[in-house]
């Protein structure tokens, strides 16, 4: 059984994306920061369906305490399938933006990435076998007013993905980015009104996280193995 690690797996497209890959066959490790209690309760959740998973807490942006979380989790089993999908909004002009605004999440979003896919790689390098699979936005591709921590922290997750890709390609490892637009929370329902929706998507409705946790588990799939340094957008035909 290969295992996953996907981080924010606590969030309502991190538990999408959970339960598609532990229904694939996958163990999967919910990563959560503040909210344990959720990813516990969709470790239950994965259990009564038949599925294997563990919770796991710590803070992205603190590269000793996820190394030494990683590494702990690295010695049982190899991590063969990362998601990154942790990712916090502050939003403000750049104008008015605080120095701490910046930071934080370009913290989660950008350095998060590196704290926990370092020390995975050599493990999972080891068994000439693996997906990294970074979740970044169409901000990250197009921008967006009032987001440019954001949107430069999704951004650089396309960067980093697209040198790993070339430096893990020998060892049978893949990494992507899947870029959503606008999917269907709790978060999205307050900020895009039905009729800011249809005005702004083609296929004129917001897209379901299940559908983002389609694509990831794909790209997760033998069936993947030649796409690799790939930026996939899944927005409904915006451009």
């Amino acid at each position: 059984m290969k295992y996953a690690l996907v981080t924010g797996g606590s969030g309502e497209i991190g538990q999408a994306i959970c339960l598609r890959l532990a229904d694939d066959g996958y163990h999967v490790i919910v990563h959560a920061n503040q909210n344990i209690e959720n990813a516990q309760a969709l470790v239950e959740s994965i259990f009564k369906a038949g599925g294997s998973a563990q919770a796991i807490q710590f803070d992205l942006t603190d590269f000793e305490q996820t190394s030494v979380k990683v590494t702990e989790l690295t010695q049982e089993h190899p991590i063969q399938i990362l998601v990154h999908n942790a990712g916090i909004h502050q939003d403000a002009p750049l104008a008015g933006m605080s120095k701490s605004q910046w930071d934080n999440v370009i913290d989660v979003s950008l350095h998060g990435f590196f704290n926990v896919t370092q020390p995975i790689m050599l493990p999972m390098m080891k068994t000439r076998w693996g997906r990294v699979i970074a979740i970044s936005s169409i901000a990250g591709i197009t921008g967006n007013r009032g987001q440019a921590n954001y949107a430069a922290a999704k951004a650089g997750l396309s960067g980093a993905c697209k040198s790993l890709s070339i430096e893990l390609a020998s060892r049978g490892i893949t990494a992507n980015v899947v870029a959503p637009g606008i999917i269907k929370t709790a978060m999205s329902d307050d900020n895009f009104p039905p009729e800011k929706i249809r005005q702004m998507v083609p296929m004129q409705r917001a897209g379901e996280a299940s559908e983002v946790a389609s694509l990831v588990s794909f790209l997760a799939s033998d069936e993947a193995a030649y796409i690799s340094g790939q930026v996939i957008s899944i927005n409904g035909g915006m451009t």
